[in-house]
């Protein structure tokens, strides 16, 4: 079985499982803190997670990432080459989804929302990770920060009893003021 195969089937599976889970929570039930903690919990599960953007024709484009982790109204920041796909991409058009699964908890998070470049010497200082050297070797002109800002989270976890609408499957979702 492929990893992509794998990890499909087990979203699917997660997302059956919590359909039968008595007592799961609905997203009536779920408080907006209680939602932001059980995320945070999948999104440090999850280490890394999918960078979702729109290309020219407006097709979604993913590619995995190694974000920091979410801060305060869980705005992610990330690294990126200057001259990568996903900057002309988000240049013409900032809406992007950030996706996490946590295999092991059998949950997800979704972030969706508008992504700014940033170019700051000191804020790039600040988001560094050891290793990148290989990817950057000239923090300068080959490293180049991506904030994002979400608007809305959705959030699926059996592991929490957070389930989706029984019937749409609609997950629990928080508005990111």
């Amino acid at each position: 079985m492929t990893w992509v195969s794998r990890n499909l089937s087990c979203l699917v599976t997660a997302a059956l499982l919590s359909l039968a889970v008595p007592g799961c929570a609905s997203a009536q039930h779920v408080s907006p803190d209680s939602l932001e903690q059980v995320a945070r919990e999948i999104i440090a599960a999850a280490n890394y997670a999918a960078l979702i953007t729109l290309d020219a024709e407006g097709h979604p484009r993913a590619r995995v990432m190694d974000p920091f982790p979410p801060e305060e109204g869980m705005t992610v920041w990330l690294a990126t080459n200057p001259r990568s796909r996903k900057v002309e991409q988000i240049t013409a058009d900032s809406r992007v989804t950030l996706y996490y699964f946590d295999e092991t908890g059998l949950g997800y998070v979704t972030l969706m929302g508008t992504a700014r470049l940033v170019n700051d010497a000191e804020e790039k200082a600040r988001r560094w990770k050891p290793g990148w050297e290989a990817f950057y070797p000239d923090r300068e002109s080959s490293y180049l920060l991506i904030e994002v800002t979400p608007q809305r989270m959705e959030v699926i976890s059996v592991k929490h009893g957070l389930d989706g609408d029984p019937s749409t499957w609609t997950p629990p979702a928080l508005a990111i003021p």
